[in-house]
């Protein structure tokens, strides 16, 4: 799951992959902006076949906060 996750944020960010950790916050570690997560939730949603919230979107700050969600939902 974290390699999957990994490789959609390394795409949908452009950041290197070293630097997506389990504790990487997207915004303040990635440098995300707000239009950079929508994409990024768009993304997820797509490739796990999940709907998200937008008042669940904004409790996925960390790497570890998206994966964990997918796993509640999935």
């Amino acid at each position: 799951m974290f390699e999957e996750v990994k490789a959609l944020i390394v795409e949908e960010l452009g950041v290197e992959s070293d630097d997506v950790t389990m504790d990487a916050n997207i915004i303040d570690d990635l440098g995300a902006d707000s239009l950079d997560v929508v994409e990024l939730i768009m993304a997820l949603e797509d490739a796990f076949d999940i709907t998200v919230s937008d008042s669940e979107a904004q409790n996925l700050k960390t790497v570890k906060d998206v994966i964990a969600y997918i796993e509640k939902v999935k």
